[in-house]
C-alpha cells in the first residue's frame, strides 16, 4: 500500500519560505555588489599596469563570443558584452548561493565565519570552469594564462568573501537582538 505525503522531515530549525525568499534577494544583491567591487579593483589594477581599464571586460566578452561560436551561435564580443555577461553571471551565482544556504541545512549560515568560508569555497569552485575558458578559447600562451590565473583566483576570493559577508549579515537571527 502506498503511503501519502509525509510532513517535512527537516530539522526544526530549518529555514521557512520567508527566509528562502530573503536568501534569494540577499544573494542577488550580494552577487551584484561583489561584482561591482571586484570590477573596480580589476580596473584600478589594469590602469596601474598601464593597460586599458576595460580590458577585463573585453576578455569576458570575447571569451563568451568564442564559447557560443563553438555551438554555431553568433553573439557579440568586446567590452559591452563582457560587462553584461559579468553582471548576469554575478547576479545568477549570487542567487544560487542565497538559495543554497537557505534550502540545505548543512549550508545554513550559522556564523559570519561559515558564511565567508562557504562564500570563498563556492566562488572558487564554481568559477574554475569559467576561469580556464579565456586561455583556451582565446588561445593564450601558457605564460600569459599563468600570469592572470592567480589574479583571477584572488578576485574571486574577494567576490566570495563579500558574498558570504552580505548574505550572512542579512540572514542573521534578529529576534534575540530585539528582545535585548
Amino acid at each position: 500500500m502506498e503511503e501519502g505525503l509525509q510532513p517535512d522531515a527537516r530539522a526544526k530549525g530549518a529555514m521557512g519560505s520567508g527566509a528562502r525568499a530573503k536568501g534569494l534577494v540577499l544573494g542577488s544583491i550580494a552577487g551584484v555588489v561583489a561584482t561591482i567591487v571586484i570590477d573596480l579593483i580589476m580596473m584600478g589594477y589594469l590602469l596601474f599596469k598601464g593597460q586599458p581599464a576595460d580590458d577585463g571586460f573585453a576578455v569576458i566578452g570575447d571569451t563568451t563570443a568564442g564559447f557560443f561560436s563553438l555551438f554555431g551561435i553568433e553573439v557579440a564580443g568586446g567590452v559591452a558584452a563582457g560587462v553584461v555577461w559579468h553582471y548576469v553571471i554575478g547576479l545568477a551565482l549570487g542567487v544560487i548561493f542565497g538559495a543554497a544556504v537557505t534550502r540545505i541545512d548543512a549550508l545554513r549560515l550559522s556564523s559570519m565565519k561559515k558564511g565567508v568560508g562557504l562564500g570563498i569555497l563556492y566562488a572558487e569552485v564554481i568559477s574554475l570552469p569559467l576561469l580556464v575558458m579565456p586561455p583556451i578559447i582565446l588561445q593564450w600562451t601558457a605564460s600569459a594564462a599563468a600570469q592572470v590565473f592567480g589574479f583571477y583566483l584572488v578576485m574571486h576570493a574577494i567576490w566570495g568573501t563579500l558574498l558570504g559577508v552580505i548574505v550572512s549579515y542579512g540572514l542573521r537571527s534578529t529576534p534575540a537582538a530585539r528582545q535585548g
